[in-house]
């Protein structure tokens, strides 16, 4: 099953007095949806901004990108994201991560804990989430979460559950994703709880091969059919530009790859139009990833990649 192409922006936060109608022209320009990450720097918070947006268009469907397990009780997570997929329509893509940025922990003065203990949390907080979108009271008692007949999240329910997107790159991590995750993001493993410039060799064409391996079997052996998970690539360094060396030169001292490493990496999209569509066609074809989120800081740029390549591959 070749699932059709998808493209998404992910921003941290914009000025106020842009927010609608920022939002507005990426719906415009094709994109599928928006995305907030969930860190405790100078961004926004992304129940917030994911409400507001939601609230501001018509189509374009709202993501986190992702929730960090640890900051919010899982139940307290249902409830907001079943009430934004009520309210919106529908057009809620509910992100979920074990946390990764040691600085938000330390920052707030949480425990970060080992990679496998909010593996774990993650695992437990998706089965309780997942309950209370379906049933009328919820009830679990897990190594790291206990609730006792928490009512169902909203009442009327949405008519379907948001979709769950996992995104990991480790085995553990994409193990949970396998199981739970409707959307499964392939992200570079991070376990220094930062990002260095080679953590992106992680996105090799190799190693995304074997992450998707990993989903693959982790669904499989959940009884789940993997052709109906949807898989997703961010997207850190785009660039559409009949003359790609400079910036894959620069990228290449920055990480330590070479420029055709740069060109091949999962990671980045440079290069023309029509390369950047070839690429994405092939990797595709070699890998299921369908779902491209790209950085939206730059209004010009998501303009220039929605002429060259949402355009021409979206929905195809």
């Amino acid at each position: 099953m070749t699932r059709p192409f998808r493209f998404g922006v992910q921003l941290s936060s914009l000025p106020a007095a842009d927010f609608a109608p920022r939002l507005r022209q990426i719906e415009a320009l094709g994109y599928s949806t928006i995305f907030f990450p969930d860190h405790f720097g100078p961004q926004y918070e992304p129940v917030a901004a994911l409400a507001a947006a939601a609230a501001l268009t018509t189509k374009l469907r709202v993501g986190s990108l992702v929730y960090g397990v640890d900051y919010r009780h899982p139940v307290v997570l249902a409830k907001a994201a079943a009430t934004i997929q009520l309210l919106s329509g529908g057009r809620h893509e509910f992100g979920l991560g074990a946390g990764w940025m040691q600085s938000d922990y330390d920052q707030a003065g949480m425990a970060y804990d080992r990679a496998g203990l909010r593996i774990e949390r993650l695992d437990e907080a998706l089965t309780v989430i997942r309950s209370m979108w379906g049933q009328a009271k919820t009830s679990f008692a897990g190594r790291h979460y206990r609730v006792t007949d928490v009512p169902r999240a909203v009442e009327p329910p949405p008519e379907t559950p948001p979709a769950v997107l996992v995104g990991g790159g480790g085995r553990k991590l994409l193990g949970v994703a396998g199981r739970h995750a409707d959307i499964v993001g392939i992200n570079p493993s991070i376990p220094e709880g930062r990002i260095l410039p080679t953590t992106i060799h992680d996105l090799a064409p190799e190693r995304v091969r074997e992450k998707i391996g990993w989903v693959r079997e982790a669904a499989e052996r959940a009884g789940r059919d993997f052709s109906r998970i949807e898989l997703q690539s961010l997207i850190f360094v785009t660039a559409v530009t009949d003359d790609p060396r400079p910036i894959r030169d620069v990228v290449s001292k920055q990480t330590g790859l070479s420029p055709d490493e740069v060109a091949a990496c999962a990671g980045f999209l440079t290069g023309s139009g029509a390369e950047i569509r070839d690429r994405l066609e092939k990797r595709r074809e070699e890998t299921g990833l369908s779902y491209v989120v790209i950085q939206g800081g730059d209004p010009a740029a998501l303009e220039r990649f929605a002429e060259s390549v949402v355009a021409p591959l979206a929905g195809r």
